[in-house]
């Protein structure tokens, strides 16, 4: 949530807009997001690609995720 600079709540709201991929369970009551993930969505919004153009990344990221496992 540091790397990002947003809050518990608005980090939240983000996964449930589709702006943030869902965490990775870490193992316990544990989570976090993959640090590439979170650098190529900073990278995005630095570059001031729209909200669809974000959830797209979001959708591209996941299916990455899912090809991983």
């Amino acid at each position: 949530m540091a790397e990002r600079g947003r809050g518990r709540t608005a980090t939240y709201d983000d996964v449930k807009k589709g702006l943030l991929t869902a965490p990775v369970p870490l193992g316990g009551r544990r989570i976090g997001w993959p640090a590439g993930e979170i650098s190529r969505l900073n990278a995005a919004r630095i570059a001031g690609k729209s909200d669809d153009e974000i959830r797209e990344l979001v959708r591209q990221l996941h299916e990455a995720r899912k090809a991983l496992a």
